[in-house]
């Protein structure tokens, strides 16, 4: 399994963000005035794309919660296929390291243990 680099969103990020965000807003104004735009429209044209990329963003972030594809998620299912990858790994070599009679009598409990789970079940 790869380890992958995990990103955590600190005070200085955010600020950071923020910022990126702003001088966005400034830069996108500036070539709205240099494509001919009044001062006034400059502004509200840039304010509005803004706002479409900070819905598309928060859009864009629903459609992951929904469709259960966010991060921790993801994490959390790479960890449960990686951990059942190894307990199944470590009970077949426990299993192989049995006697055959110990074989036969945990297969019986296990036996046992199903036709009792599945008779509490009906």
């Amino acid at each position: 399994m790869a380890k992958e680099r995990s990103r955590k969103l600190t005070r200085a990020n955010v600020i950071q963000l923020g910022l990126f965000v702003l001088l966005l807003g400034a830069i996108v104004y500036g070539a709205f005035r240099f494509a001919g735009f009044d001062s006034v429209s400059a502004g509200i044209s840039a304010e509005a794309l803004l706002v479409l990329v900070v819905f598309l963003w928060t859009g864009s972030y629903l459609f992951r919660v929904i469709t259960g594809k966010m991060t921790f998620v993801e994490q959390r299912k790479r960890y449960r296929k990686a951990y059942e990858e190894l307990t199944t790994v470590e009970f077949k070599k426990k299993f192989e390291s049995m006697s055959e009679q110990e074989q036969k009598r945990l297969i019986e409990e296990v036996e046992m243990d199903n036709n009792t789970l599945h008779s509490e079940s009906d």
